[in-house]
């Protein structure tokens, strides 16, 4: 079987789906690799290492997937690309099938078998496997740096001949992969460290890291899904939630949100009000951005200075730490097709609950179960 590995076409993406040490694992397996030239430059992953690896170089795009039997890319292709890979050809990679309904029936139409690395089940057989945490982790740890970066003042204490200089405060909100990796790296930095989640569940490992759980009491109802995701509140609970938030988001220095709820825009968490609370020169990092951002005031992709608060919307974190997502994406994408590929050609088995969640679209039908329930 072939595989196609190509650069990434979308705008300040430097990951590669495909390390070298990748490609060597998947040529032990029987399987050749072809790969773009350049297409691990950005990540730091040269064209020679990938011939010392034992895969191929090829520069011409078409001919990668033309030839391509199984497709593997971070970001999901452009619809160009789509249209060149032939019918029956796996394609694995980032898709958001709910937010991208248009593209999915794109995947239905050309027969390809699409699989999407963000509908991986959470369930203790697909850890390795679980890209989005593997990203969350990066993105969590690189918006503490970006806190620290944009304040003007230290973030632990300091005793200097000229005085003490108290630890900066910085509230995190959402505690899952990313919001825990926030925490871990302020409090590595220094910093006095409150976090908020809808979840009670989190609270031993917010205080584990060091932190404090900010608790909000809330009407009875279920705050988790099974996938162990964050469910969006009822109005009544959000306005309770709101209340409790403003009053620690004025009082700290930076305020790093990473609540999302798969499917669905990024749920509202700090109100244009409460950063006018804020004190000048603090900061806010919403890492939610790209789906409409936590922090009414957000632009995604810009920081801006609102009332003398600086707040941050970046956008693709990971890609910023291009060489270690890439590692662990490839290794990632390595444990999935683990279990896809049997004697070099990948065998969709819908009995087994993680090929059956991940398979977007297989023979010109949707497949996934989360996909078709939340359409």
């Amino acid at each position: 079987m072939i595989v196609g590995v190509c650069k990434e076409t979308q705008e300040n993406e430097k990951r590669v789906a495909l390390t070298p040490e990748g490609a060597e694992k998947l040529i032990s397996l029987g399987l050749e690799i072809l790969i773009e030239k350049d297409a691990g430059v950005a990540s730091s992953y040269t064209d020679e290492q990938y011939k010392e690896a034992g895969a191929s170089i090829e520069s011409d795009r078409s001919t990668i997937l033309k030839k391509s039997e199984l497709f593997l890319a971070v970001q999901a292709p452009d619809k160009e690309t789509v249209k060149k890979l032939n019918e029956g050809t796996v394609l694995v990679s980032f898709i958001w099938p709910l937010q991208n309904a248009e593209y999915v029936e794109l995947l239905k139409k050309q027969g390809l078998r699409a699989m999407a690395m963000d509908t991986i089940p959470r369930i203790s057989r697909a850890q390795s496997m679980d890209a989005l945490s593997s990203m969350s982790n990066i993105a969590g740890y690189k918006a503490a740096l970006m806190g620290a970066d944009h304040l003007d003042k230290y973030m632990p204490m300091m005793m200097t001949a000229a005085g003490t200089i108290r630890p900066a405060k910085v509230l995190v909100l959402g505690a899952g992969v990313a919001g825990l990796q926030a925490i871990a790296t302020a409090k590595r930095l220094g910093a006095v460290v409150e976090s908020f989640d809808i979840r009670p569940e989190v609270k031993e490992q917010v205080e584990s890291l060091g932190a404090t759980f900010v608790e909000v009491p809330l009407e009875e109802e279920e705050t988790q899904s099974k996938g162990g995701y964050a469910k969006e509140l009822s109005k009544s609970n959000q306005e309770r939630q709101r209340e409790v938030i403003h009053e620690h988001v004025k009082k700290s220095d930076i305020v790093i949100t990473t609540a999302l709820i798969p499917g669905k825009p990024a749920p509202l968490l700090v109100t244009r009000a409460m950063v006018e609370d804020m004190k000048p020169g603090s900061v806010v990092v919403d890492i939610a951005a790209e789906q409409g951002g936590n922090c009414e005031v957000t632009e995604p992709g810009e920081t801006i200075n609102h009332n003398g608060v600086l707040v941050a919307g970046p956008l693709n974190i990971p890609s910023s730490l291009a060489f270690h997502a890439s590692k662990l994406y490839s290794k990632n994408l390595l444990s999935l097709l683990d279990l896809l590929i049997e004697e070099g050609k990948p065998n969709f088995n819908f009995e087994d609950e993680i090929i059956l969640n991940a398979t977007i679209t297989n023979n010109g039908e949707i497949v996934s179960p989360f996909v078709k329930e939340n359409r």
